[in-house]
């Protein structure tokens, strides 16, 4: 069949040179093929191997000139366009002239009144318009001229509803609709929320349309119009060797430079996406040797040289933060013409007032991403160290130095101007976790951006020509046509889990002949004219079959897989059979080893590639390694954030499920613990069920098994905890405690009706706590570090991290959007679990080893303790110990808030009256110690300076204080504004 198609093509080419006067055949070998070709047109129906090559020689040769290709008569012959075989977007589908009624006036010379059934002008009266639509595997693109490549629309392939309510089965993407004029051909494209008509020239093209587009949206693997694995948008990625990869970065400082670096390798465009964004953040400190470091400053030199960068923000409710995204739009848009920036959503059209978008993302030239906590905004940047002053200013500028308990800017207009009291107020440190992925999880995410800047760009600027629609790159990470169906083993290194999964991708044997396009060969090896092998090179670092060459998997690569972009009249450039010369960067790799605050993060980091072994080098960097993977992309949007038809709440689903399978541990760093127990009806995610389920059947069946979990002491919001406008916090607080140790609705108490007092075997909670000197001989003050991660790491083989919160707010779908990934280790360290030698994952356990030496203090050569993380002389001896002993070190020294000890507001009251008589200055949480810490030795009271009893400090672990205000309802009383607001904004 193929070959037949493939010598109609030829016929019609002849037919066609014929037509033109025969200008097309200068340097072309007809004499080499027709000899061979006729006669197997006369006797065969099958193309023998000879006439096939000659054939493909021919052919190749004819399209290998651009000058005949490129002419309009021949592009429209043959139905190809300037996205036909632009490999980023996938192969060529279906193409072909249709009328649209939905789409503005097309202003052109030519006239589109004609029907196009009678071609008769006007008959119809109607304002259908002719426009050229290419179908990929992932949209359906609709262009002024097969020779543009800005699209007038996009539909973007996304889940459909299970069913139409009617009880007929899944919903189509595109059906047939039955119109009584004769001459009308009508059919529908429905996907999210959007609906449009669309008319064919006859009733067999409406039948040719329907199917291609439902084909297109269902078809395995990407199958963009069914959920995924947790109900996912995305399908998992890495069973086979496909590229994906990911690193993980701890705090502010590494993601930065990472960041930067990326952003610095652009070669195309950059997507970025906030909760909060601020143009005049530094990405690398000291600030002062850095100018160029300045998010406005990277940006702006990238634009200059023709990279085109889209930033969607989040347009918040003004009276309720003061993010001020009008100011951060305004500086974004005078860095450069080449910058476009959405705000959304619009609050009183949209009625959404409640709801946020609450993503991270940088894309940059689909090649490499980054997700987890971090905006890209003041008071994020930190390192490990965490420190809690900075002055004379050398590492927050300005309003950076921040601390959102004691103070929120009323203004953004003069960033460098400091917003605190340097000499008397800590800043408040950031704790939080990033990664970077490569390869199709990257581009999961970039098909998540566009499809979220479209619905942005359709609902504020449909008529505004310099904000363009966008479209999704395809996830081949080979050119499509050598996409052979082959069988690969997936070679676990526990060898009991060793198993052969065999790839389906979009164009395997499943795959029909016409999706191939018609000049290029199926075999694993091309033949030349003359019969011999032709060797094909890739340099972005796949072989022939999709298997990585390792040689190059310490690459970062940023630039778009494609020979060049594409221009405007080269639409059959590409088609050619020619070999790829793509020359990805790699320098990137090299500079992300110097990421982070110690001499030994690139040792460690280059130690962590060599091999399999757990090594003794310094693991407690902030940079870790890049390794080969299973990435799952994650989300949470409905149709108020992404214009879906469908909530998703893959994040939440993967939470749950992955907790019930833990054979040993999940260990939790979260902004928010707000969950709720099968029963309640008031908060809906059930990761607080999952984890109750699964720490009952560890006790059933008498099995060890850890809950660890670290969030903020307290809700990172202005205000001290009595103060009559903290209302807010409060209530944040209220059911904090209500999920975790009060009323029974709350796991503690649950499990403790069950286990008795060994509950806290099973599962814990933490905060984290800093100190330090404001200034040379300056006061020493205590300030929480603000838990902002949103992880969680299971067994050390998997880890799941991204932007949500734990509360419903995030998991939901319906509410904020979101954004995440699930890691699964494809490659393995020898480690001990329980006491028993066992295969850690390489990602998952070196990401816990970082946090846990950064929480616990250690130093490299201490790294072992923490090797198992579940049995006793860990869990109990280190972790538990060192956060009870910094606790009781941390409450001697300054009576911190929040602590054990105040179980009512009147109790707290009296405490800061007390502390602040004495010192004559405090923060608002009580953290300045006095000059002399007051002891009894011998019956005679001796000072002692407070930096030598906090020497003895380990790291930042401290317990969280679960009796804090215990004897206090916490919700808002009738008298304060959030008690007339809706509960569901607090969880």
């Amino acid at each position: 069949m193929m070959m037949n198609r493939m010598m109609t093509l030829f016929q019609c080419a002849l037919m066609k040179v014929q037509e033109t006067g025969g200008f097309l055949f200068r340097d072309v070998p007809s004499s080499a093929a027709l000899p061979i070709i006729r006669p197997t047109l006369l006797k065969q129906h099958s193309m023998s191997d000879r006439a096939k090559v000659a054939m493909q020689g021919y052919l190749n040769h004819f399209l290998g000139n651009i000058d005949i290709v490129n002419s309009h008569e021949v592009c429209k012959f043959l139905e190809v366009s300037s996205l036909s075989f632009s490999p980023e977007y996938g192969p060529k589908l279906k193409e072909d002239y249709i009328l649209v009624k939905h789409l503005p006036k097309i202003r052109s010379g030519e006239d589109h009144n004609k029907c196009c059934s009678c071609n008769w002008f006007n008959c119809c009266k109607d304002n259908w318009q002719k426009v050229w639509a290419v179908l990929k595997p992932g949209f359906l693109a609709f262009l002024k001229d097969p020779f543009d490549t800005e699209p007038l629309d996009i539909v973007v392939f996304d889940v459909l509803p299970a069913s139409d309510g009617n009880g007929e089965g899944r919903v189509s993407l595109a059906k047939e609709v039955k119109d009584g004029n004769p001459l009308r051909h009508y059919f529908r494209v429905s996907c999210g929320i959007r609906s449009i008509k669309l008319r064919a020239k006859s009733n067999s093209k409406v039948k040719d349309w329907v199917a291609a587009i439902n084909d297109a949206g269902l078809r395995p693997p990407e199958g963009w119009c069914h959920p995924h694995r947790f109900g996912s948008f995305a399908p998992p990625r890495g069973l086979v060797e496909d590229g994906s990869q990911a690193q993980w970065f701890v705090d502010g400082q590494a993601a930065f430079e990472a960041i930067a670096l990326a952003i610095e390798k652009a070669k195309s465009e950059i997507f970025m996406c906030d909760w909060w964004l601020c143009p005049e953040l530094y990405m690398r400190r000291p600030f002062q040797n850095h100018a160029s470091s300045r998010l406005d400053s990277l940006l702006g030199a990238k634009a200059k040289q023709g990279v085109q960068i889209y930033i969607l923000l989040y347009k918040e409710v003004a009276l309720a933060l003061k993010i001020n995204s009008v100011y951060s739009k305004k500086k974004l848009l005078e860095i450069h013409e080449n910058v476009r920036v959405l705000r959304y959503p619009d609050h009183f059209s949209s009625g959404v007032y409640l709801w946020s978008h609450h993503e991270k993302i940088v894309v940059v030239d689909h090649q490499v991403c980054f997700i987890g906590g971090l905006d890209l905004c003041f008071g994020r940047y930190d390192s490990s160290e965490h420190k809690v002053g900075d002055c004379p200013p050398r590492i927050w500028p300005g309003k950076d130095y921040y601390n959102p308990r004691e103070s929120e800017p009323n203004t953004w207009e003069d960033t460098m101007k400091d917003e605190l009291d340097r000499a008397k107020y800590p800043r408040m440190p950031w704790h939080d976790v990033h990664c970077a992925l490569w390869g199709p999880p990257c581009r999961d995410v970039a098909r998540h951006f566009v499809q979220r800047w479209n619905y942005a760009k359709r609902n504020k600027a449909p008529n505004e020509q310099a904000i363009p629609l966008l479209m999704p790159q395809h996830h081949m990470v080979i050119p499509h046509y050598m996409g052979v169906s082959i069988e690969t083993d997936t070679e676990n290194k526990d060898a009991s889990n060793a198993q052969s999964i065999k790839r389906q991708d979009s164009f395997s044997s499943e795959s029909s002949c016409q999706d191939v396009p018609l000049l290029m060969p199926q075999e694993a090896d091309e033949m030349n004219i003359s019969g011999e092998p032709k060797s094909r090179e890739f340099s972005n670092g796949y072989d022939l079959h999709n298997q990585p060459n390792r040689s190059t998997r310490i690459s970062f690569p940023f630039r778009k897989a494609k020979v060049e972009p594409f221009l405007p009249g080269m639409p059959m450039k590409g088609f050619v059979d020619e070999a790829d010369d793509m020359d990805c960067q790699r320098e990137l790799s090299s500079s992300l080893m110097h990421i982070g605050t110690r001499a030994s993060d690139k040792e460690w980091w280059e130690a962590q590639e060599r091999g399999n072994q757990v090594v003794s080098a310094d693991e407690t960097g902030q940079v870790g390694p890049r390794v080969w993977c299973r990435c799952q992309v994650i989300r949470s949007v409905s149709q108020w954030s992404a214009g879906t038809s469908q909530i998703e709440e893959s994040i939440h689903n993967a939470y749950c499920s992955l907790i019930q399978k833990a054979e040993h541990f999940v260990y939790i760093e979260n902004q928010f613990f707000i969950s709720g127990l099968v029963g309640d009806e008031i908060i809906r995610n059930r990761v607080l069920e999952a984890l109750y389920e699964r720490v009952t059947r560890a006790y059933n069946e008498k099995k060890c098994f850890r809950v660890i979990i670290v969030i903020p002491l307290l809700p990172g919001f202005q205000g001290g905890l009595d103060d009559s406008g903290a209302a807010s916090v409060r209530a944040i607080m209220h059911w904090q405690y209500r999920t975790i140790c009060r009323g029974n609705t709350s796991i503690l108490q649950s499990l403790s009706d069950l286990i008795g007092p060994r509950v806290h075997d099973y599962i814990s909670f933490y905060g984290l706590r800093s100190y330090g000197r404001l200034f040379d001989d300056g006061p020493v003050v205590s300030s929480q570090v603000y838990v902002h991660s949103k992880i969680m790491i299971v067994d050390d083989c998997t880890a799941l991290i991204g932007s949500a919160n734990i509360n419903d707010r995030s998991l939901l779908g319906s509410r904020d959007s979101e954004i995440g990934v699930i890691i699964e280790d494809k490659e393995f360290v020898d480690s001990y679990m329980g006491g028993s030698p066992y295969k850690a994952g390489k990602f998952a356990s070196s990401l816990r080893r970082s946090l846990w030496s950064e929480h616990l203090g250690l130093h490299a050569g201490e790294i072992g303790q923490i090797t198992d993380p579940v049995i006793d002389s860990t869990y109990k001896d280190i972790w538990m110990a060192t956060a009870k002993t910094n606790t009781m070190i941390f409450q001697d020294v300054f009576s911190c808030i929040p602590n054990d000890l105040i179980h009512s507001r009147a109790s707290l009251r009296q405490c800061l009256a007390h502390w602040k008589e004495k010192i004559g200055h405090t923060t608002i949480d009580l953290g300045i110690a006095p000059n002399k810490l007051e002891s009894y030795q011998d019956g005679d009271i001796k000072g002692t300076d407070p930096m030598e009893r906090l020497m003895s400090v380990r790291g930042h672990l401290v317990s969280f204080p679960l009796d804090f205000m215990s004897r206090e309802d916490l919700r808002p009383m009738f008298n304060e504004s959030e008690y007339y607001a809706s509960p569901q904004v607090f969880h």
